[in-house]
This record gives C-alpha cells, structure tokens and sequence, in this order.
C-alpha cells in the first residue's frame, strides 16, 4: 500500500492545528504574574473562600479568595496556554474602579464541556457564600467559550432562595469552529488516514480536539442560556491587519488569530438576549498584555456598565495605573 498520501494528510493536519494553537496564545510565554492585586476602593474582604479554579488573578501558589461578600464579583477566564495571571491587570483595572474580581484556572487540554462543567460549580460554589448574587463572567478567545458553556442548560444552579443575576461577556470567541483545526472535523479524512488524522488531532489538542472544529456538537448546538443570565454581550474583534510584535518598523507578529466567521454563530447571535459589539482589534491586543494596554475593551465594558465610570478627577491615575501595568497606555 502506498502510504504516501496519509502521511501528507496527517502532515497537512498536524502542521495547520499546530498553526492554530500557535496563534491560540501565540505571543512569547510571560513572566508568571506572581505580584499581589493592589485593593484600590476595594472593600475589605470579610469572607476566605477555597474554592477548586478560582483564585486571585495572579499566579501566586496561594489560591485562596479574600473577598467582600457584600459586593458582586466578576470572574474572568482565560484562553489557551494561559493562566489566571493573564488578567492581573484587568482585575487591577477593575479594583481601581472598586470593583473585586477572581480568575478561573482550567487544563487547556481538557474537553471543553468538562472546563465548563468545572467553571458552573465553581461559581455555584462562590454563589453560595456571596450575600450579593450578581456576578459578571467574563471569557477570552478558547475561555469565551468555556465561560459561554457553563451558562447553558444544566448549568449553574440557583442557590439557595435567592436567584442568581449573571451578565454574561465573551470575546473574540471561535464559536463556529476554529478554521485552522478544520481537518479535525473532517469524516472524509477521518476514513482516508484511517483514523490516524483523529489521533494526530488529539495528540496536538489534548481531548478538546473533538469540540473546535465547525461539525462538532459543541459549535453546532450551542445551547440556549439559563435564566439566570440576565444579559450577555459578545465581542467579536475584526483582528485583520492586526500586529502582535514589530521590529524595525516592520510587523513580524501578527495578531490576527480568529476572522469574523469564525466568531460569527447564528443560533448565538440571533438569541434576543445577545448583544453584539464589533471591535476593530487584535487577539491579544483587545485583552492586553505587556505591550498594550486594553483601552478599546476597558471603554466598551464602560459603555455597557460592566466597569464602574471613571471619574474625570481620577483620568491622569487610571493612565498612571495602565502605564505601570501595561508598559503603554495608548
């Protein structure tokens, strides 16, 4: 038998989910993010919760959240090849603003329906202890969907007598399938490598590689959200044209990672409670890092009441805060 053409497919198929998951969290591997949130207008913590994937937005061993129980929290998520110190500065961004956030931890190899499942009874588990039941979730890239997931049908449960009131927030989600993993979706391919391109998906991927691709049920039924999301605003970042990293005034990173179509799913964008923001930004660049600050999402999680106004005697701080935290405020 010639097995040329095998080789050449699972070659194709390992080379172009290799691509992707160079481009999941592409930029240089960051300095673990180990120093402490500052409290800012903060409250003062009154409760210690040890709750398995939520902690400090930091990644300091020392898991434990100190945490007013009085005031709402936002939760964010990260995307792949991440950590909770991801959104150190987010969750700075938003202690200046007095506002108490946490970080959810996940293995990024995980099926994403066990990440998610994971995700709803941690925040079950926190709502739980929280006097005040409105909470914020907020996911990224491969933590949008995720952090999408764990609001279904048979998600979190409302705990106790009180309802739990969630706003929902997830950007630069691949939540038609991720493009460059397409081969994984791929039956006819499946048939010709002899379910070697299978093998290949999952030794690249991790148990996820089943979830990603445009034929998956995962991407194909979403699921419609529990009644306890009262909102959810998705925002999709037009990446074309985007740039990561330039030397000599030339790009040598794009930031260009997931299209518009890969972000586009009908049976999402058509639920009445979906609000749809539209960003002309980079993948990393929408959330950050340490060459760029988020300005673009910190100004539409303003418009839309997700961060606290900044008040105009406090603009020259909050540019102080983003220059120490981002090395730019632009």
């Amino acid at each position: 038998m010639n097995l040329a053409p095998f080789r050449a497919v699972i070659a194709g198929t390992v080379v172009a989910v290799a691509l992707f998951l160079a481009g999941c969290a592409g930029h240089r591997a960051l300095a673990p993010a180990t120093e402490a949130i500052d409290q800012g207008r903060l409250p003062p913590p009154d409760i210690a919760l040890d709750i398995p994937g939520l902690g400090p937005c930091t990644d300091r061993p020392d898991r434990t959240l100190h945490l007013n129980a009085k005031q709402p929290v936002t939760v964010l998520v990260h995307g792949c090849f991440a950590s909770s110190g991801r959104f150190r500065g987010l969750a700075q961004v938003l202690a200046f603003h007095g506002q108490q956030s946490a970080c959810f931890t996940y293995n990024d190899r995980d099926s994403l329906k066990a990440s998610a499942g994971q995700l709803s009874s941690a925040l079950e588990q926190l709502a739980q202890r929280m006097d005040d039941k409105h909470l914020t979730l907020i996911g990224h890239s491969q933590g949008a969907l995720i952090a999408r997931r764990s609001m279904v049908k048979d998600g979190i449960a409302v705990p106790g007598d009180r309802a739990l009131q969630v706003r929902l927030v997830t950007i630069s989600g691949p939540f038609m399938g991720i493009a460059a993993a397409a081969h994984c979706g791929n039956p006819g391919l499946k048939v010709l490598s002899l379910g070697l391109v299978s093998v290949a998906c999952r030794i690249v991927t991790g148990d996820k590689w089943s979830e990603i691709t445009y034929s998956s049920d995962f991407i194909r039924h979403p699921g419609r959200l529990n009644a306890q999301v009262r909102d959810y605003l998705k925002i999709e970042t037009d990446e074309r044209g985007s740039c990561r990293r330039y030397e000599k005034q030339a790009c040598v990173e794009s930031d260009s990672v997931f299209s518009l179509a890969e972000q586009h799913n009908p049976a999402i964008d058509s639920d009445p409670v979906t609000r749809r923001e539209e960003v002309k930004a980079g993948h990393v660049e929408i959330v950050g890092d340490q060459r760029v600050a988020p300005v673009k999402l910190i100004a539409i999680l303003q418009r839309y009441g997700i961060i606290n106004p900044t008040e105009p005697q406090r603009t020259a701080d909050l540019d102080r805060l983003l220059r120490s935290l981002y090395g730019a405020a632009n």
